[in-house]
């Protein structure tokens, strides 16, 4: 029996040693400290505007996530920015994966590799009392544990591999799931804006993949490359952060097509709060959220759109994306701090969901999908 009423949060699509190494955030801050720090920069569009810490997280119970990494190889003449080697871009990730072992050192983060892990640190969170603002007990005023974050590590894009060897190496190293491509055209596959087949290389990335048992992440497929994806790979699939295409037209999102394969394959969508994923007619650095007077509830008419197609609520979840190279400029106006995914489930009330379907929603959709596939 949990120990507390407010909901657990699993957030399937978190980058945060992103943030931490070339945004250089330090998540261990207050974000009231963090945004202080940037108050007068203006090197990214973001910056004074994030929503991300670990006490936020702690905040608003998101107790389990899934954390990237992530390192792009832009070639000569490449139209995106990233590092000019897969060397390079396997070095980022590398110093990465160093920064969530100093947060496990320093208590701050826990890694989630096998159900045994995964369970013991779902049952840690339900039994954490719930904290006052994320320092004080209810019913002390004694500061509160330091409940560690649980992540699964997750690879954002695969062109930090230099080679198809390297995957085993960082399967050996706690990572356990993989989406090939992020935005453009990528040495794996082809993500985001761009197109054509899937490379020979991306279908033997599928093939070590599936002998590993990881699981793959279709988010930032190009529509060609999903459709031969899930020929390739016979193992789990989910989209961490993917919303619907019929509600924010652009093919970034998915397809209905797309959910129903996902829906079959057994997989969860992790719904994302990007306003460019959330409305149509985004325009990229020129619209605000005003401009839309857009709420956390739209997010809603993009879980229930999945729930529609599936015909149950099974198949869907929270894959945020908060701080994705973006803050609150491009995010619901309601919404200040990855703390306030706490007002999801009154929302989910309002358009007629039971507390079971919530409590899917909001973790137990993405735990019960890991129980199945974690060794």
């Amino acid at each position: 029996m949990a120990a507390n009423t407010s909901p657990l949060i699993f957030d399937c699509h978190l980058d945060l040693s992103m943030n931490a190494l070339e945004w250089n955030r330090d998540l261990t801050w207050p974000l009231e400290m963090i945004r202080r720090w940037e108050g007068n920069m203006k090197d990214r569009v973001d910056r004074g505007n994030s929503t991300v810490c670990l006490p936020e997280m702690r905040r608003g119970r998101i107790g389990v996530c899934v954390a990237t990494q992530i390192g792009r190889h832009s070639p000569y003449f490449h139209r995106l920015p990233g590092w000019n080697s897969p060397a390079q871009a396997w070095a980022q990730t590398q110093g990465q994966l160093a920064w969530y072992r100093a947060m496990e050192d320093a208590g701050e983060m826990t890694p989630i590799r096998t159900r045994a892990e995964l369970d013991r640190h779902v049952q840690l969170w339900l039994e954490t009392p719930i904290a006052d603002e994320g320092l004080y007990t209810v019913d002390s005023r004694t500061p509160a544990p330091k409940t560690p974050i649980g992540y699964l590590l997750s690879l954002e894009g695969a062109d930090s591999l230099i080679t198809i060897g390297h995957l085993e190496k960082s399967y050996n190293d706690g990572l356990r799931a993989l989406g090939p491509a992020h935005y453009g055209p990528g040495v794996y596959a082809h993500g985001t804006d761009a197109g054509g087949p899937l490379p020979a290389r991306g279908k033997g990335l599928l093939k070590e993949m599936d002998r590993l048992g990881m699981i793959l992440d279709v988010t930032h497929l190009c529509d060609q490359n999903f459709w031969e994806a899930l020929e390739i790979f016979h193992g789990p699939i989910w989209a961490s952060h993917q919303n619907c295409r019929t509600l924010a037209p652009w093919n970034r999102q998915f397809a209905d097509d797309q959910i129903r394969a996902v829906i079959e394959r057994g997989g969860v969508l992790g719904m994302a709060f990007d306003a460019i994923m959330m409305v149509p007619g985004w325009k990229h650095l020129r619209s605000k959220p005003q401009d839309y007077q857009l709420k956390i509830s739209r997010i809603v008419d993009h879980i229930d759109h999945v729930c529609q197609l599936a015909g149950n609520t099974r198949h869907v979840g929270i894959g945020t994306d908060l701080d994705g190279g973006y803050g609150t400029e491009q995010m619901p106006l309601d919404m200040d701090s990855i703390a306030d995914l706490q007002s999801i489930p009154q929302l989910l009330r309002n358009r007629g969901y039971t507390e079971e379907d919530i409590e899917g929603i909001m973790w137990r959709n993405f735990i019960d999908f890991l129980r199945k596939v974690l060794k």
